[in-house]
């Protein structure tokens, strides 16, 4: 005699493959990049499979499969779901691609296996280059919970990595993803490896170097640990998540192109452990230079001059530290036959005046034109790097590079081509200004005589930035300007009163953030 399921649509073996049915609902709940299904507690599914919160689970639907973090919902007035609903979070949502009321299976996962080699790292064992490609293989499918990718981040912070284990590293992201290739047999490309605010070169040095015909397809991540990266940055300026079709036609027309490198699939991977490392407030040495190097390979390459800043409150603290980060990425470049140069900077204090993305793009656009109160700093640290990438590529005799380049900023083609770039990849805009702003001011009068770059950078976050576009801080002085009492050292700018009054409250306990020398 048949024995029927105990539960309306309970797993049976024979479909044991596709897990209990449930229909999809798109709850409208934003989890940043972390895919999140709601079920009901007392879902048939959650009490037949065993699932509690946290538990990680898989949905199939067409082919396609998803692994996420389940959230278990007891009240119904908290979050409306049927029982034989599924709500998915908005990253959940665009993973699985489905329709309103599709029916899907949801089951346990198989075994993260890959894991293992993560235990293994933490206790003291190297990672294989095979173990390496297992796990970001699993990163990039979505097995890895963010737990568990936390504790991979963890366990590649420090000294723990050696040189083939950041080879494999980068191997195993550049791998993981797309592959551009170029007809040109020379592709320039930059980077800065962050920790000073404001250091927004890239959307200088692009419009320059491609103005005067070298080619160079620049794909750039967005914030990590600051706030705000060159993708953030460009956003407020023009689209870019641009797809590698559409990437390929602003290079071809252009000559170069400022996108997002998440939206180009390039070293996937790089974006979810970026994810996971912001909050985290963690970005080793190791993971810094596979990164790096990384996209730079799958963009295809050839070339990368890398602005390394290095001061007491930077990234990259001391010279001995930039010394060895210094090699690390030639040698890693030179296992890939990407050709890399490292320009050792100042990273005493942030660069321009804005900190945040639409006030770091006010900025870019003030050097571009050639306005009158446009950041000299900014100017000329762009200028440096631009001209340096001109002389590798043969455009420029050695020595020269800065002052073609410096030509191409005075005549206003730099500033032609940034536009022309805009309007291919989707339509120049304007920047949006926040709706509030408060003005932090001397206590007394002095010299000043240092900014703290991450304690800025952390009330400029605290405002709303990277997410917020409008958010940041316009800085009003600089190391070595005297001040009086009572004048502005910098506007702290938000655009919700609460996130102004965090960053606030924050600021007034950091009086030092910009240490002022009693006359």
């Amino acid at each position: 005699m048949a024995i029927p399921d105990p539960l309306p649509n309970a797993q049976s073996p024979q479909a044991r493959g596709n897990g209990c049915r449930l229909r999809i609902h798109r709850v409208g709940i934003d989890t940043y990049q972390e895919p999140i299904v709601y079920l009901r507690a007392d879902s048939h599914v959650c009490r037949a499979e065993g699932f509690d919160a946290l538990s990680r689970v898989e949905l199939r639907l067409d082919g396609r499969h998803l692994v996420a973090t389940l959230n278990v919902v007891h009240a119904a007035s908290a979050l409306p779901l049927a029982l034989d609903q599924a709500g998915l979070s908005e990253a959940a949502w665009r993973s699985l691609g489905g329709s309103e009321g599709d029916s899907v299976g949801i089951m346990h996962p198989a075994p993260v296996e890959s894991f293992s080699h993560v235990r293994a790292k933490i206790f003291g064992h190297a990672f294989t280059a095979t173990a390496l490609r297992a796990i970001i293989e699993d990163v990039v499918a979505g097995h890895y919970s963010a737990i568990e990718t936390a504790a991979f981040i963890a366990a590649c912070a420090s000294e723990r990595f050696d040189l083939d284990e950041t080879i494999a590293l980068t191997r195993a992201m550049v791998e993981a993803g797309s592959q551009l290739r170029w007809e040109s047999h020379t592709v320039m490309d930059k980077h800065c490896v962050g920790g000073i605010p404001g250091n927004r070169t890239t959307l200088i040095v692009v419009p320059i170097v491609a103005a005067l015909g070298v080619m160079i397809p620049k794909t750039s991540s967005r914030a990590i640990t600051s706030p705000s990266g060159s993708a953030d940055t460009m956003e407020t300026l023009a689209p870019v998540a641009l797809d590698e079709t559409r990437m390929r036609r602003v290079v071809e027309r252009e000559g170069g192109c400022i996108v997002w490198g998440g939206a180009v699939n390039l070293s996937p991977a790089d974006d979810i452990l970026i994810r996971v490392e912001r909050p985290l407030d963690l970005d080793s040495d190791a993971q810094l230079v596979a990164s790096v190097i990384s996209k730079k390979v799958a963009a295809g390459s050839t070339h990368v001059v890398i602005d390394l800043p290095t001061g007491a409150t930077a990234k990259v603290r001391t010279a001995e530290a930039a010394t060895a980060l210094s090699a690390r990425l030639v040698e890693v470049g030179r296992a890939f036959d990407l050709v890399v140069e490292v320009m050792p900077s100042d990273g005493s204090q942030p660069i321009g005046r804005g900190i945040g993305p639409a006030l770091e793009a006010r900025d870019v656009v003030a050097v571009l034109r050639n306005a009158a109160d446009a950041p000299r700093d900014l100017r000329e640290r762009s200028l440096r790097i631009a001209g340096r990438i001109l002389e590798i590529a043969g455009i420029a005799a050695p020595g020269a590079g800065a002052s073609l380049a410096r030509t191409a900023l005075d005549d206003g083609r730099a500033w032609h081509k940034l536009q022309a770039i805009a309007e291919a990849q989707g339509g120049l805009r304007t920047p949006c200004v926040a709706r509030y702003r408060h003005e932090v001011t001397a206590a007394h009068g002095g010299v000043v005589f240092g900014i703290d770059n991450r304690r800025l950078s952390r009330i400029a976050k605290l405002a709303g930035a990277p997410a917020t576009q409008t958010a940041g801080i316009d800085l009003h002085v600089r190391v070595s300007s005297p001040v009086a009492p009572g004048e502005p050292l910098y506007t702290i700018h938000a655009d919700a009163p609460g996130e102004l009054a965090y960053a606030l409250e924050y600021a007034r306990r950091q009086a030092d953030v910009i240490a002022i020398d009693r006359p």
